[in-house]
């Protein structure tokens, strides 16, 4: 079992999201929004604000509490540089979460998403009991498919328009992993 705090490099600890996170992801969504822009969707200048993140934090929060959602952060010190999330996680038969992350541009080739994607994959299989776990990157992301690669996740198929991503729909790449083949009882 992986415990969080959960170093992925000697100077990037991958934890919980904090309410307290809200002015170092302001500072770390402003710091990278070229770096990001190509693969999120637009975001309102509202976005870019320590109340437009205080907002979103609380909105996450109120999902994970919940059971959709399991949000971390990749902080080095006090500053955010990047951002792992379980979404739409579902039990039941289906026992299955959506991947998200991205990392800062200043941090880019240190093997963090990596290292935060294995963490994630593991802590959805033994501490949330999933079965799978899908992600999803924008055709030209090669980067982003080389992490999940490496990572186990196989390739499904392509999905055409799937995300409303830099102002257009975009295909993309979906991808999965199968964690463990436990019944889901």
């Amino acid at each position: 079992m992986i415990e969080f705090p959960f170093y992925v490099t000697d100077d990037v600890v991958m934890r919980p999201l904090e309410e307290a996170d809200s002015p170092s992801l302001c500072r770390a969504y402003l710091r990278n929004r070229d770096h990001l822009r190509p693969w999120e969707p637009r975001r309102s200048e509202e976005f870019f604000t320590e109340q437009g993140q205080a907002e979103r934090v609380a909105g996450q929060l109120k999902e994970q509490a919940a059971g959709r959602m399991v949000p971390w952060v990749l902080a080095a010190g006090h500053e955010v540089v990047g951002c792992v999330t379980l979404s739409n996680v579902t039990l039941g038969p289906f026992r299955s979460a959506n991947l998200g992350y991205w990392v800062d541009a200043q941090c880019v080739g240190r093997g963090l998403a990596t290292a935060a994607v294995r963490a994630a994959c593991h802590a959805a299989d033994v501490q949330l009991g999933l079965h799978r776990v899908e992600a999803g990157t924008v055709i030209a992301n090669l980067t982003s498919q080389r992490v999940l690669a490496k990572c186990g996740f196989a390739l499904i198929g392509t999905a055409q328009e799937y995300l409303h991503i830099d102002g257009e729909w975009r295909d993309h790449v979906l991808f999965q992993k199968i964690l463990n083949g436990r019944s889901p009882l």
